[in-house]
């Protein structure tokens, strides 16, 4: 069993900036990158609002930058999935990928957060072959489609902006009759010609013979039902938290995310997180960094007040 001083579970903004602070502390840091380096993020065409990049940058490109950063002061990159955890017995804490396992003084849980699915008919069926949750991943396959876009907030228009480059139009079908993403992107979004809204609507079921060929809508105030002719349906509906391996062993909300107090610390002394995995109101990439960075510092002092460092 191989024997690390801190292992950091996720890859996103939180994991790498935690990465970057614990290895420049000379911790020598293990990432554990869970099934896509990078997290949210790496799937995000265009980043805008991150500090210091003023004509903005695109996901990928951020996550290689942070991944290099990391790397240079010592922090070493494994492109695994924690398979399993045990943190009963307190530090050292048990740590099992697919092909490792670990036991680390500390832990810093950054796995992050996943889409939902809207749960209806068809949805799984043609993951794949029309259905999507990725527009940076699968745009470039819908060259002169007609797309519907499911969602009202910020990644809904952010990946449906991004889809006009490739579509010939864009609609968007959103539950409620107001949106709930920013301004800017609101904004955006609504004055763009290659973009429709459809207002106080649910997707019922997403048909097809083969590939995705429409969507049946409902209404939510008159109840009526329409069908509509797509082909690829992206879904932005929010998102669940990582968290089912940790369950019984952190303590948690009603939903799922780790409770985390101010200095990033779990319910389990030695064991912190930072990133979505324990924040659903902010969300955003440099809230995320920041919390890396606080649970980084912590995990240092925390270690160094025990000797253990």
């Amino acid at each position: 069993m191989k024997q690390e001083n801190v292992v950091i579970i996720g890859s996103g903004p939180a994991g790498l900036t935690a990465a970057l602070y614990t290895a420049r502390a000379n911790l020598n840091p293990l990432v554990i990158t869970g099934n896509e380096l990078g997290g949210q993020v790496s799937i995000t065409y265009e980043v805008e609002n991150y500090p210091g990049f003023p004509q903005g940058t695109t996901g990928p490109e951020l996550v290689e930058l942070m991944r290099r950063q990391a790397e240079k002061f010592g922090a070493r990159v494994e492109i695994n999935e924690v398979a399993e955890v045990d943190f009963t017995k307190g530090s050292p804490f048990y740590v099992k990928t697919h092909s490792e396992e670990y036991q680390a003084k500390a832990v810093i849980v950054c796995s992050g957060a996943s889409p939902k699915r809207l749960g209806v008919p068809g949805e799984d069926a043609f993951i794949g072959r029309g259905v999507s949750f990725c527009a940076t991943c699968d745009g470039f396959f819908f060259r002169g489609k007609e797309i519907v876009v499911v969602g009202g907030g910020d990644s809904a228009l952010e990946e449906g902006l991004f889809l006009t480059k490739f579509a010939n139009h864009v609609r968007v079908v959103h539950r409620r009759d107001t949106l709930r993403a920013g301004p800017v992107l609101s904004r955006r979004a609504l004055t763009n010609d290659k973009m429709s809204f459809i207002w106080d609507t649910v997707v019922e079921e997403i048909v097809g013979n083969g590939k995705v060929e429409g969507v049946t809508l409902k209404n939510l105030k008159t109840g009526a039902v329409e069908k509509l002719t797509a082909d690829g349906v992206f879904v932005y509906v929010g998102h669940y938290p990582n968290t089912s391996i940790f369950k019984g062993q952190l303590a948690m909300d009603d939903h799922g995310y780790i409770i985390a107090d101010k200095l990033m610390a779990t319910s389990v002394e030695g064991v912190f997180a930072a990133g979505e995995v324990q924040d659903p109101v902010y969300r955003q990439v440099v809230t995320s960094a920041g919390q890396g960075c606080q649970a980084a510092i912590m995990v240092e002092r925390w270690l160094s007040a025990r000797g253990l460092s």
